[in-house]
């Protein structure tokens, strides 16, 4: 998971990570250190133990997780309380199938939750700094939404609806029954990168490469009449598939499409889009 924006309460820098931009979680770990700076862990095991957070944590799973294990759920609530009840991230995770919280291993390891976990449990630590977090959190939004304005979204979602389009000409017309799932990935990567190419002179890897602190991918911070383009470049490119076209024959012609059409939109000249570089298409192996 890539780290998304970073939340600074009263000296502590808190980490929020997300995956679909739908669902941010925020990491408990960084949120315990404002208790216990040594060991975050403990923090957060004596929080899990206590039986209101397990029927908080119940509640919020039923509601949003249809595979949630609620015969585990219903043994832990029996147990919690008592002092010999233990709970731990991974044992909640692995014994209830919980998608709430999560733990990871690595760069950015630690334990995290669902914003609405995460204050849930800030605001077991102090409500005092519970205030702080949600006040940075909700600068963090504000700024959010006022660079994805409407019309950004707008083109953004009928990107989205075309690419449908694009992916079911690649479907019909350049995967075999007999790829592995492997191969079917590539594929769809291939063609997605092909258009990315052609709009940002770019892939996507190339992209993260160069952008690691950032959120999402190259198409979330495209401008308005980037998206437009990509859209009209997803419907023709799934023509040109149609047609049986070779990808270095696509590449040229969606090329030229959208360099006509930015400029029509904003006058922007062929010279002024980033460069292709050689065998770019073929280096890369990551989706948009």
């Amino acid at each position: 998971m890539p780290v998304k924006e970073t939340i600074h309460a009263k000296g502590i820098d808190i980490g929020i990570y997300t995956t679909d931009f739908e669902n941010e979680f925020i990491s408990l770990t960084d949120i315990a250190r404002y208790k216990n700076d040594d060991d975050p862990r403990f923090v957060i095991q004596n929080w899990m133990r206590n039986r209101n957070t397990i029927e908080f944590l119940g509640v919020w799973e039923q509601l949003h997780n249809p595979d949630f294990n609620r015969v585990q759920f219903d043994t832990f609530r029996n147990e919690s309380g008592l002092n010999r009840f233990t709970m731990t991230p991974s044992k909640w995770i692995d014994n209830t199938n919980s998608i709430g919280i999560i733990s990871k291993s690595g760069r950015y390891g630690g334990t995290y939750a669902h914003s609405d976990i995460a204050m849930s449990f800030a605001s077991w630590i102090s409500p005092e700094f519970q205030l702080y977090i949600m006040k940075d959190y909700r600068r963090l939004k504000t700024d959010e939404n006022s660079r994805l304005s409407l019309n950004w979204n707008l083109n953004r979602e009928i990107s989205k609806i075309n690419y449908r389009i694009h992916t079911d000409a690649i479907k019909e017309n350049l995967i075999p029954d007999d790829l592995t799932p492997y191969q079917i990935s590539y594929t769809y990567a291939s063609e997605a990168d092909l258009l990315n190419v052609a709009i940002f002179g770019i892939t996507a890897k190339e992209w993260r490469d160069g952008n690691p602190g950032l959120k999402g991918n190259i198409r979330d911070y495209a401008d308005i009449n980037q998206l437009l383009v990509l859209a009209n470049l997803e419907s023709y490119n799934a023509v040109l598939i149609g047609q049986g076209k070779s990808q270095s024959e696509r590449i040229v012609e969606l090329r030229d499409l959208a360099v006509k059409q930015l400029n029509t939109l904003n006058n922007i000249s062929k010279e002024a889009l980033p460069k292709i570089k050689n065998n770019q298409l073929e280096n890369s192996k990551d989706t948009q």
